[in-house]
């Protein structure tokens, strides 16, 4: 398998991705201290829907004035079940994770998201594909480190309920990113981004006024928090995601994705002053050789067929 200039691209537009979501966990944290879950996802997708529904129209006037026959919406059809099924997925995902990070240092809230890396290729189990030796080495690995970043020292060896809210983040991203990797080599990158952000907003507004009283205090309180993680991380991050997965290798992209828990860890001790003990600074060890060992076989087994 050859690293041309195009893989490299999409693998930049990645990490800049990942830099981005893994600097959202701080400013997750800090709302989840004004707003509910529902308020803070509601706030942060509709926001995201307008940032990228203006991206969209400015694209389709630079294409009018090229000429361009294409049709506003491309693969009309396609974009509505993609985009609806990726957006099911992005909410549960998103909700979990805003209910959880609240609860618990960055760094614990990126590494347990994190774990979708190695999630995503054991759930091709259900396709009918056999986990080699080393992936089953990878969740020996990763189920070590997430004892040392959660429960050593504890009393109990049960995890909080937070932390269960975040290993169920991390599943149902796995999803959400299987999803994409479906749908965003048949659609516009922009388009399925803003399709499945809408899903996510209709849906976290339901749940809002169903479940959550929020005041215009509280969401003024969340503001800042707000705008970074519905223009950069939800309108920027998953664009840069969806851009960057097309026609790379599923290995580089997961890769440079699971980067995120790294730069979450750090946007914490920069920006919050939160630090880890010994033995959790371990378990994000342990994790992170998990998440990137994880990709290693299919990595490997491209090579040999190339």
């Amino acid at each position: 398998m050859q690293f041309n200039q195009k893989q490299l691209r999409h693998t930049l537009l990645l990490l800049l991705g990942a830099l981005i979501w893994g600097t959202a966990f701080v400013a997750q944290s800090v709302g989840s201290g004004y707003v509910g879950p529902y308020t803070f996802l509601a706030a942060r997708s509709w926001l995201a829907c307008a940032f990228l529904m203006g991206l969209v129209l400015f694209r389709r006037a630079g294409q009018k004035r090229r000429g361009s026959g294409l049709p506003l919406w491309i693969n009309g059809k396609t974009l509505l079940k993609g985009g609806t099924l990726c957006g099911i997925a992005l909410f549960a995902a998103s909700a979990a994770q805003q209910a959880g990070v609240g609860t618990t240092t960055t760094a614990k809230a990126g590494f347990l998201t994190a774990l979708y890396v190695v999630l995503v290729p054991l759930l091709g189990i259900f396709a009918g594909r056999r986990p080699g030796a080393r992936l089953c080495v990878c969740v020996a690995v990763s189920l070590a480190g997430l004892y040392l970043l959660c429960l050593a020292g504890r009393d109990t060896l049960s995890l909080t309920g937070g932390e269960w809210l975040l290993l169920l983040c991390a599943l149902l991203f796995s999803f959400q990113i299987m999803l994409v990797d479906r749908y965003s080599p048949r659609l516009d990158g922009v388009q399925l981004s803003l399709m499945q952000f809408f899903v996510t907003a209709v849906l976290s507004t339901v749940f809002m006024l169903a479940f959550e009283q929020p005041t215009l205090a509280q969401i003024r309180g969340a503001g800042v928090s707000i705008l970074y993680c519905g223009i950069l991380s939800s309108g920027v991050g998953y664009t840069l995601q969806i851009m960057g997965q097309r026609d790379l290798d599923p290995t580089i992209a997961s890769l440079a994705m699971c980067m995120e828990s790294v730069f979450s860890a750090l946007a914490g001790w920069l920006l919050l002053g939160q630090t880890l003990s010994a033995s959790e600074l371990t378990g994000c060890i342990l994790m992170f050789a998990a998440i990137v060992g994880a990709q290693l076989p299919e990595r490997r087994r491209a090579r040999q067929t190339s």
